[in-house]
């Protein structure tokens, strides 16, 4: 009977054995196709991003800058691809190559060109705002400009979006102000001051300073609803959520440089698959 009974016990556990194993097995295939899928749909965006660096050639200042810095998002979503461990790895470098399409559209529409098709928006690219009037500002002993559109004085785009945590308004600028955050992943002393003279007021960025340094981006303005309707005093309308995970999208992976416009040949072919 005793050696029934412990018959018994041993074939529970080998079932128990048996299921562990396979439901392991399961969850591994799973993660690996997971992994797969989304190598696979970054792998594809930063080839069409390639095949529009590779083809077009900037007639004027502003469009050979935006190509440059496409260039540089489709050789750092290269590299991430090549690091990319986990689904949400091959996500950043989606988005790192996604940027670049939106530096394509720039340096078309800065070529008087038709921009192509719509780009997904990036993290954080709506809340972020764009420039939406000419300004000029003195800072730190030199002149910065923003505006819509691109000009001999307003060479340098950005797409919109959160560098270094922090929001960054979509438009066409003087020179490229958040660089120094894009390299070393961190905000300096004087870039509230910065944003403040360059944005104070605009109908484009809905935000102040103070939304700028807490990192207003997705998700923002549901936290203080929340609050709200909660009870509690939030400080105004841009009082920080807590809740709100601001560390989405690291920039930090590769320079905007400067300008060098002879990195690209070719007849301007446009590949419409974006």
């Amino acid at each position: 009977m005793r050696a029934v009974l412990w018959l018994l016990i041993l074939v529970v556990v080998a079932v128990v054995a048996g299921f562990v194993v396979v439901q392991s097995r399961q969850r591994k295939q799973r993660a690996e196709l997971t992994l797969a899928d989304a190598l696979a749909d970054a792998r594809q965006v930063n080839e069409r991003l390639g095949g529009q660096v590779y083809n077009l050639a900037g007639s004027n200042d502003a469009a050979k800058q935006a190509l440059v810095d496409a260039s540089e998002r489709h050789l750092a979503a290269g590299s991430q691809l090549d690091q990319a461990r986990t689904p949400a790895q091959a996500r950043l470098a989606k988005q790192t190559a996604l940027e670049g399409l939106y530096y394509i559209r720039a340096a078309r529409s800065a070529m008087g060109m038709d921009p192509g098709p719509e780009v997904p928006a990036l993290d954080g690219q709506n809340s972020a705002g764009k420039v939406s009037e000419d300004r000029v500002i003195d800072y730190d002993g030199r002149q910065i400009s923003a505006s819509p559109n691109p000009s001999s004085a307003t060479p340098n785009y950005y797409p919109g979006g959160r560098v270094a945590g922090r929001p960054v308004p979509a438009g066409w600028y003087s020179e490229p102000w958040w660089k120094p955050a894009l390299i070393g992943g961190a905000w300096g002393l004087g870039s509230a001051l910065l944003f403040s003279s360059l944005f104070a007021g605009m109908n484009g960025v809905n935000y102040d300073v103070q939304g700028f340094e807490t990192g207003y981006g997705d998700g923002y303005q549901d936290g203080l609803n929340a609050a709200d309707n909660a009870g509690y005093d939030t400080g105004g309308d841009n009082a920080y959520d807590p809740g709100y995970d601001n560390s989405g999208y690291d920039a930090g992976s590769y320079d905007s440089g400067g300008f060098d416009g002879g990195g690209f040949d070719g007849g301007g072919g446009f590949d419409g698959g974006f």
